[in-house]
């Protein structure tokens, strides 16, 4: 009798920021799991999604966005950190683009790439932007004159354009192997870092320009009786104004930043959830090695 042979690997999710690799991840996985917004560097953590399909299982690694020219914090430098360690651990890595643009980081990346040895497929993404598809194929030739990538494939992540031929390419190119994870599991993140990066999508999402990057998210509760979540979670910042800017006049942005989180509590874990929020000053913590360690970032 025989068996068929399953294949399992993990499959980096590389660009610079705000080119869509976490709208990429939650379409390929059918569901959503790494937060999103238009804000550039939403992504901080490098996050496990899980897509086990038949005899297939492919653990994409979405990762904080790679910029050249970062600022010295700390909390960027973690970030770089993060999304350089995983290149030489996985099997495959996706190189996401927007469009036709390709710059001074776009380089950088791809000469990083270029060195690592592991293949990489260039997903070209957004092209349900471009005002002339036609300047695909130019844009194409000449990364391949330049260029040793794996394949090159035009996405619209979004609407999900293309994403069923981007799948079987990584599949067919995943190493064969056990699973490393049970087939109905979605992620190795905990359900706490789960509910405070939804927090913090909101964050971004309502502020949008006013949000500062010294924002972060800790869960101080998380308790289930089983019929009702209560989670109670604080909201740091580095200065006064910044922890008024968040509360909105009389707390109305509070609010809608609770009322829009618990929504989506709601729908992840399927019960109701009670949701307090609080804001406090931590001054220097995004440049603090330590702060960063206690808030999460290891």
């Amino acid at each position: 009798m025989t068996t068929t042979a399953t294949r399992c690997g993990y499959v980096a999710i590389i660009g610079r920021p705000n080119v869509g690799k976490s709208t990429l991840l939650n379409h390929l996985l059918g569901q959503k799991l790494s937060i999103t917004s238009r804000k550039p560097q939403t992504t901080r953590h490098s996050v496990l999604g899980i897509r086990t399909e038949g005899t297939s299982q492919c653990v994409f690694v979405d990762t904080p966005g790679l910029h050249k020219n970062f600022t010295s914090s700390a909390v960027n430098r973690y970030m770089n950190r993060t999304a350089r360690s995983v290149i030489d651990d996985v099997d495959l890595v996706l190189f996401v683009v927007d469009r036709t643009h390709w710059g001074e980081e776009e380089q950088w990346i791809a000469q990083m790439l270029q060195a690592s040895k592991v293949p990489v497929l260039l997903v070209i993404n957004k092209i349900d932007l471009l005002k002339d598809r036609r300047d695909l194929l130019p844009f194409i030739q000449d990364l391949q004159n330049n260029y040793s990538f794996a394949s090159f494939l035009p996405v619209a992540s979004l609407h999900g354009e293309y994403l069923s031929e981007l799948q079987q390419e990584v599949t067919a190119r995943l190493p064969e192997g056990p699973f490393h994870f049970p087939d109905d599991q979605v992620t190795d993140k905990s359900e706490r870092f789960l509910v405070s990066e939804l927090i913090r999508e909101k964050l971004v999402r309502q502020l949008g320009k006013e949000l500062p990057y010294e924002t972060a998210v800790e869960i101080e509760q998380f308790k289930s009786d089983g019929r009702l979540l209560d989670v109670a979670a604080t909201i740091y910042v580095e200065r006064p104004g910044q922890k008024a800017i968040i509360i909105g006049k009389q707390g109305s942005r509070l609010r809608t930043i609770g009322s829009q989180a618990r929504a989506d509590m709601e729908a992840m874990f399927e019960t109701k959830v009670m949701l307090r929020l609080w804001v406090k000053v931590k001054q220097g913590w995004s440049n603090d090695e330590r702060a960063l360690k206690s808030l999460g970032f290891d």
